[in-house]
């Protein structure tokens, strides 16, 4: 037999609905406040990314535009735009007086931190993820067509290309200590592959992974699907699936440089941010929340400080702990 629900019940049941789907990517109460917060950075924030000793930080976003950041005060220096579409990949290069963007434009552009251009080079197809690596010179980008691509950064040379995905690209990860890629896309597939080993097949996640990062001692993957921390045995391609505190799609994860914490942030319906214990998932330390879906999450490799950025707009930085010889 059917049940009704009372009028006024049914009344409150729908307005609490509504409520769940307008503050979708906004439902946990905040948990460590950043120290800078630039409101209006970017049209929509897509990625971040520290140089090598944590005294910059540049900022891409969905209009194309780049933005970099003095540290610890994250003042802006300057920005510049070679994107007609998002930008979807940014890393700093060489000795860090370079950073390279790839753009859903389809291009790859060097810069020198002083704003002049160096090089640009059509990647192909539309670029949805790129890792880099400076220890070996390589860029690695993910594209809408399911091509993954292997470039030398520092002239953009295309080294190797694979049509690995059937459709997008979702994420590419570089593990640099032994010259090894990794990717995922929309097709559910996840491939692991280095310049002496053929392309192998990763247990499949039970959802697609958005992101992926490798462990700094070599030995893991660890990407992000729907609420849960994936995480691969690069030995024999298990997989473990594991519960964290993330309430929608885990969309990026970054090891620190010890490999015993893994930063993390999400979208869709949250937009919390975590340091994960990659072995468990279980949160070690929870940051305050952005206003709308979350994009993109690095930390410094001295673990000083930590950067998101976000659909709202905008980019927060963390001070994670003192400078050598600072009192604050």
């Amino acid at each position: 037999m059917m049940r009704f629900m009372p009028p006024t019940r049914a009344r409150a049941v729908i307005v609490a609905a509504v409520a769940l789907l307008v503050s979708a990517c906004a439902l946990q109460q905040p948990a460590e406040p950043p120290a800078v917060v630039h409101e209006n950075a970017h049209s929509g924030g897509s990625v971040v990314s520290f140089n090598h000793g944590g005294d910059l930080l540049a900022s891409g976003g969905w209009e194309g535009t780049v933005r970099l950041w003095q540290m610890p005060g994250g003042e802006q220096l300057r920005h510049w735009r070679d994107h007609s579409d998002s930008v979807n990949g940014i890393a700093f290069m060489g000795d860090g007086k370079e950073i390279v963007t790839a753009g859903y434009d389809g291009l790859l552009v060097r810069r020198s931190v002083n704003g002049a251009l160096l090089a640009a080079v059509d990647a192909g197809s539309p670029v949805t993820h790129m890792a880099a690596d400076n220890r070996t010179d390589r860029l690695l980008t993910g594209h809408a067509d399911g091509m993954v691509r292997i470039w030398r950064a520092s002239d953009f040379t295309l080294l190797a290309d694979r049509r690995l995905h059937r459709g997008v690209v979702k994420a590419v990860a570089v593990d640099g200590a032994v010259t090894r890629f990794a990717s995922s896309g929309a097709d559910g597939k996840v491939f692991v592959w280095s310049n002496i080993e053929t392309v192998r097949v990763m247990q499949s996640p039970p959802v697609d992974a958005w992101t992926l990062a490798f462990s700094p001692d070599g030995r893991w993957l660890s990407g992000g699907g729907w609420f849960r921390l994936f995480r691969w045995n690069l030995q024999d391609a298990s997989l473990a699936v594991l519960s964290t505190p993330h309430h929608g799609i885990i969309k990026s994860v970054e090891y620190l440089a010890d490999g015993d914490v893994l930063a993390s942030i999400s979208r869709q319906t949250d937009s919390s941010v975590y340091f994960l214990d990659p072995a468990s998932g279980a949160p070690l330390r929870s940051f305050q929340q952005h206003d709308l879906c979350g994009g993109d999450i690095s930390v410094s490799d001295d673990g000083r400080y930590l950067a998101t950025t976000s659909d709202d707009a905008s980019v927060r930085i963390w001070l994670l702990q003192p400078a050598v010889g600072s009192d604050r």
